[in-house]
């Protein structure tokens, strides 16, 4: 990975490789990773450049988790890629962007789109095309184009509630906020209805999580990430083609060519250390003796495997693994529409106020083998996205209210007839509840030899969601390459903390002057109780 700077902030932070030869000589050494998602391919890539052995092991006949994507066959017999939905790759993503340039430098598969519009039931719009991308001007150019900020609203807010979003550092920002829900924290704050929807749940449910049970600390550093700690901006880039095409295939051929194996549709079945200091992965099929383990799984993988792996860690560890918890289900459907929705519409749309659906995207406005659909038949491929749904609705109905709802926000729609439609209802991204920081697994564990990495691994760097996913899978290729003194792989991250004197003046006069936030108010409470 480059130490060049990555993108357009000055302040971007880089995190220097830990030293070590260039590649590794000697004995050989091997790593199985498990789980071939965004961390998985992170670490994996990272173990194979420097000459390690990798073998990794997915389940799913594709790479890529909840970024990956599969072949179904439509109504006349064509074939399509289904995927678990939309995904944004932000300028801030640098890791995971730097991971993508193993195999397209210029990001040439990547596009962007021009706006990042947000529309609320009550007819307010909100957009990122005109705001600043510089901080403290980027939060000030969105209040001051935003509808939904009128003075009086500004006059009843509270200013004292808003200065930990000034100066937002890791750790110590779940230090004073993760003791209390993202909801509360919101309501602290005294915006104005509407703006709250728009302007900061968007981050919240970006964590497919209630407000009410997602930790302050998580949204807060999303806006840090996005907004307030980074002039990378709003706007984001988009794949042109489906996932395994664009990203994931040309990946693994990357990885072939270095040596790594992949094993795909090969749950991993237990992993067993021995005496020796390696471990033996199970299948089904075999067992493989490996001199290391990154284990890159989802909460309710890892839980699983190491269930059934009780030789791995130790006891409290293994009792924070079965704690982690999984967000509330959600619901990704995908609409191949006999006719257009109208020209004019984005190709992604964020939504408050319309029920369970939180934002439309219109596929053909980026991605070439939607784009070829719409060619040959006229229509369009929409996609419809609830996050945060009940556990016990009936996925059947929750996707007949999410298709009603597309016809309130795109009334072109209601005469349009769905040639086939996809619905993905899943439960699989991790939580990050009220007061669970401390609670959440590091990459380093207990065991020599045997690593995390996931975006629900705690890194304590300014990271979220993908970007999350990839810097954790460098974290654990570069912990197991400083063991067998190999040079790792640079990261860079955006800044943390404020990005100028007078916000850290600022954020710094809570603390001079005595003033208790409300989530630290509520911190105290939890940890008592």
């Amino acid at each position: 990975m480059s130490a060049a700077r990555p993108g357009r902030d000055r302040h971007a932070v880089l995190l220097p490789a830990p030293p070590g030869a260039t590649r590794l000589g000697g004995r050989p050494r091997s790593t199985a990773v498990v789980g071939g998602g965004i961390a998985g391919l992170a670490a994996a890539t990272a173990l194979a450049e420097r000459g390690v052995d990798v073998t990794l092991y997915e389940r799913e006949a594709y790479l890529g988790g909840r970024v990956g994507g599969w072949t179904t066959e439509l109504y006349d017999g064509t074939t399509a890629t289904m995927s678990r939905g939309f995904h944004a790759f932000f300028r801030q993503y640098y890791n995971l962007r730097a991971l993508l340039r193993r195999t397209d430098p210029r990001l040439d598969r990547l596009t962007s789109l021009p706006d990042y519009p947000l529309k609320h039931r009550d007819g307010l719009h909100d957009s990122f095309r005109r705001v600043p991308r510089t901080p403290p001007m980027s939060a000030l150019g969105f209040v001051a184009l935003s509808p939904s900020f009128r003075w009086r609203d500004l006059v009843a807010m509270n200013p004292v509630a808003a200065l930990p979003l000034l100066d937002v550092r890791v750790p110590q920002v779940y230090a004073e906020l993760d003791g209390v829900s993202a909801d509360d924290f919101l309501r602290s704050l005294r915006f104005p209805e509407a703006a709250r929807h728009l302007a900061f749940e968007v981050f919240s449910r970006s964590f497919f999580a209630d407000p009410r049970e997602l930790s302050a600390a998580e949204m807060v550093l999303m806006f840090h990430i996005y907004f307030l700690g980074s002039s990378e901006g709003l706007l984001f880039d988009v794949p042109d083609d489906p996932f395994p095409t664009a990203l994931w295939d040309p990946l693994a051929k990357h990885l072939a060519r270095h040596g790594a194996e992949l094993r795909l549709s090969t749950p991993v079945e237990n992993v067993t250390p021995g005496a020796d200091g390696t471990f033996t992965v199970a299948t089904d099929r075999e067992e493989q003796p490996y001199d290391s383990v990154v284990l890159a799984l989802d909460t309710g993988g890892l839980s699983s495997l190491v269930g059934r792996s009780p030789g791995l860690g130790d006891a409290a560890w293994r009792e924070r693994i079965a704690r982690l918890r999984t967000a509330p289900p959600f619901l990704v459907s995908r609409l191949w529409l006999d006719r257009p929705v109208d020209p004019g519409r984005p190709g992604f749309l964020g939504t408050a106020g319309y029920g369970s659906l939180d934002n439309v995207s219109v596929l053909e406005r980026w991605e070439q083998e939607a784009a070829r659909f719409s060619a040959r038949t006229g229509g369009s491929v929409v996609e419809l996205h609830g996050y945060a749904l009940p556990e016990k609705a009936d996925p059947d109905a929750e996707a007949r209210h999410l298709i009603d709802q597309l016809r309130s926000v795109y009334p072109e729609t209601r005469d349009a007839r769905i040639l086939d439609a996809r619905h993905e209802w899943r439960q699989d991204c991790p939580l990050f509840p009220v007061g669970g920081y401390a609670d959440r697994p590091g990459v380093r564990t207990p065991q020599q030899g045997l690593v995390l990495a996931g975006d629900l691994v705690r890194t304590d760097l300014p990271v979220a969601l993908m970007e999350r996913a990839a810097t954790s899978g460098f974290l654990a290729a570069n912990a197991l390459l400083e063991s067998w003194a190999v040079r790792g792989h640079p990261l860079w991250t955006v800044p943390d903390g404020s990005r100028g004197p007078l916000l850290r003046a600022l954020a710094s006069t809570r603390h001079r002057s005595g003033i208790t936030t409300p989530g630290r108010r509520r911190a105290r409470r939890v940890t008592g109780g």
